[in-house]
């Protein structure tokens, strides 16, 4: 589905003002934006997924991260909601289907999230008591970042990785 450029500026405009606003108001703005697009709106699912998310109400975020995704979610908000889903996984106890998705995540093409990818499986997986794994995931997405010694943590990564 795509929306009106108007549309996604007002909901970039309600997240930019997100630390100013109290979670009644915030929750009630996002609440109007979505409900001015169809019921079967996997964008409108998402918006209200990430609202509630973001507010620590993880238990009402999954169902709706998971009718976007069911709906059809595509672009950079497919990744996002994966990613999103994945983490109030975690945080409800479902450690498990963290992990999957966010390894079947990884195998998708690359974008700028990968590294955000990596992070949120790293967390997992120490959930999940992988804690080499998860050191091993971390380091290797951190060592593209370094303005030196990228080959050597990389390098140390796979090796901690592989042990």
């Amino acid at each position: 589905m795509v929306v009106s450029s108007t549309w996604e500026q007002r909901v970039a405009e309600l997240w930019a003002a997100f630390d100013e606003l109290d979670e009644e108001t915030f929750l009630a703005r996002i609440e109007a934006l979505a409900g001015e697009l169809p019921d079967d709106s996997a964008i409108a699912a998402f918006e209200r997924a990430s609202a509630f998310d973001s507010f620590g109400h993880e238990e009402r975020a999954v169902p709706l991260y998971r009718r976007a995704l069911e709906l059809g979610l595509d672009g950079g908000r497919r990744r996002r909601a994966t990613i999103q889903l994945a983490s109030s996984l975690r945080n409800v106890g479902d450690v498990e289907a963290s992990v999957a998705l966010l390894s079947a995540e990884r195998e998708r093409p690359s974008d700028e999230l990968d590294d955000a990818v990596a992070a949120f499986l790293a967390l997992a997986l120490v959930d999940a008591g992988r804690e080499r794994e998860a050191v091993s995931l971390a380091l290797g997405a951190l060592a593209s970042h370094l303005p030196r010694y990228q080959r050597s943590l990389a390098n140390y990564a796979a090796e901690i990785g592989r042990t």
